[in-house]
């Protein structure tokens, strides 16, 4: 199978909760709003979308409907991951996991979204070369 593009839809009991909270803390446009769904994109990466559907609509699989979001983990790989944290911090944003430097080379922390998504966000820093050592790397 070839794919010409992935996109990942989330149950939510808000749509319009996680539609703002996309588009105020990391940088997506809404494309398409219904009410019932609602379709985000990142403009500086046309092609990435992340589309919401409120819990229970029957455009979903029945089987589905009402899933509670969770389990879920978005990454966002930006260049700063400490402005970054300063910046949801300034706005209020609550932090689940603080920021952190782990040994295989990420800096990163963790928020939630409205619909129960995980949202880590990090960079990429040098791993710790002892650390790496005793990993056989």
């Amino acid at each position: 199978m070839r794919f010409a593009k992935l996109g990942t839809a989330l149950l939510t009991d808000d749509v319009a909760a996680s539609v703002r909270f996309y588009v105020d803390h990391f940088g997506f446009e809404p494309l398409a709003d219904l009410g019932w769904y609602a379709s985000l994109q990142y403009p500086q990466h046309p092609d990435f979308h992340l589309d919401f559907t409120v819990r229970g609509h029957e455009a979903m699989p029945e089987r589905f409907r009402a899933q509670e979001t969770g389990g879920v983990l978005l990454g966002f790989l930006v260049a700063d991951a400490a402005a970054e944290e300063a910046a949801l911090r300034a706005k209020g944003v609550p932090i689940a996991e603080p920021l952190r430097d782990e040994p295989w080379g990420q800096r990163r922390f963790n928020v939630w979204a409205p619909e129960g998504t995980l949202i880590e966000v990090l960079q990429t820093i040098d791993p710790d070369p002892e650390w790496m050592a005793a990993q056989g790397l």
